[in-house]
């Protein structure tokens, strides 16, 4: 069974039927959303399209498909094999990673218990983001950033939906697995959201090499020391940082003799200056390259190259 007919799956008869009717590259398909009594929207090839009856794809609120209570439970139904409590662990961390790598967001009542969250109650609201492998996106990157001696500490810096994770997954298999260029290496993987290797019942989806180890749901900066300290790396990546707990996590990497490749949200070097936690970072200049995405070239297109001072490359 491909991909595609893999995820349709997923959802009840009625929804398999109008999604699976869509006219789409299905590569290009990056979210389907799903909101009680609202429209049934996608996210296509970084456009928002409302889905009608016949899964033809609008951007009015004519011929639309309305995404019923019984969409949204019968869909949960689905993913968990009708058993939502098997996966209290992952409905308190919000969002539930199904087969195929494929993660599903998951909103409604929270219900709070000594001080943190026990689960989520009335789910209204589900997001499923599409995993999609690109393999050799990241060659061209990988020659920029290092050379047959290693990699240099490297930051990409990309707004939502750029192909940040996507650039970050592929840097990591070609580093495992090794190129022409240079032999490959230990990679440790801090997965805090499940979305990197996307791992299912402990197996990832996506092809993070052969010399890669994954913690799979584990907050990045616990993760990063526990890698450092049981599994060896050369190379520590993680998606997403910014807190000040990630940023402390990534000085022990660095004085560890590891090298560090991270991702985080943003639109350029100032957009990291001007927040406070992130200042440290250009500021103590702990990453040599800085890698700005844009998508005007497509997923993970590369706007800039910097180096540790700012300068241009």
């Amino acid at each position: 069974m491909d991909k595609e007919q893999e995820l349709w799956k997923v959802f009840p008869l009625n929804l398999r039927r109008v999604l699976s009717s869509m006219n789409i590259e299905f590569e290009r398909l990056q979210e389907i959303r799903l909101r009680v009594r609202e429209p049934l929207l996608i996210i296509y090839d970084n456009r928002e399209f409302f889905v009608g009856e016949n899964g033809r794809l609008n951007t009015c609120m004519n011929d639309i498909y309305t995404v019923t209570p019984e969409d949204i439970r019968n869909t949960l139904d689905f993913i968990s094999r009708y058993s939502l409590y098997a996966y209290e662990d992952e409905i308190r961390q919000g969002f539930i990673t199904i087969q195929g790598g494929h993660r599903v967001g998951i909103a409604g009542k929270v219900v709070m218990e000594n001080n943190g969250i026990k689960t989520i109650r009335h789910i209204s609201f589900l997001n499923i983001r599409l995993s999609h492998q690109i393999r050799d996106c990241g060659r061209e990157l990988l020659h920029l950033i290092g050379d047959e001696q290693g990699v240099r500490h490297t930051l990409i810096i990309s707004p939502p939906r750029c192909g940040k994770t996507t650039l970050l997954r592929d840097l990591i298999r070609l580093l495992s697995d090794g190129t022409e260029e240079r032999a490959g290496v230990t990679v440790g993987v801090v997965d805090e959201r499940s979305e990197i290797g996307a791992c299912y019942q402990g197996v990832p989806q996506n092809d993070l090499g052969r010399r890669t180890d994954i913690l799979d749901c584990c907050p990045k900066a616990y993760g990063m020391l526990m890698l450092i300290r049981s599994m060896s790396p050369v190379v520590v990546a993680v998606d997403e940082i910014g807190s000040r707990e990630d940023i402390e996590a990534i000085e022990y990497v660095i004085n560890a003799g590891c090298t560090i490749l991270a991702t985080v949200h943003g639109n350029s070097i100032e957009d990291i200056r001007n927040k406070p936690v992130l200042r440290r970072l250009v500021e103590e200049r702990i990453f040599e390259r800085y890698v700005v995405l844009n998508n005007k070239g497509g997923i993970g297109h590369i706007e800039r190259i910097f180096d540790a001072q700012g300068n241009g490359l």
